[in-house]
């Protein structure tokens, strides 16, 4: 995917959350636009636990195995691995 297209989605207004989909089937939900940082090669998503304010990790993505950008129905502020 262009990365871009991502940093259109972190820079809407008003924000809406989405999830990041990968080809190996890997999700990665971006609960506020701080929760990832876009490069030409490389997006970073930090990896939130519920309860946290801090992220716990982060997950580095290769923008050309980011198969979609998926909006979220709720928005709890958290960014999970699966």
């Amino acid at each position: 995917m262009n990365p871009t297209k991502i940093i259109e989605q972190l820079k809407r207004e008003p924000f809406r959350p989405f999830a990041v989909c990968l080809s190996d089937g890997s999700k990665y939900e971006i609960r506020h636009p701080e929760m990832a940082l876009v490069t030409r090669a490389t997006v970073a998503v930090a990896l939130v636990a519920a309860e946290e304010e801090v992220p716990d990790d982060m997950v580095l993505c290769d923008p050309l195995h980011i198969t979609q950008l998926k909006p979220l129905e709720n928005s709890r502020g958290v960014s999970k691995r699966k």
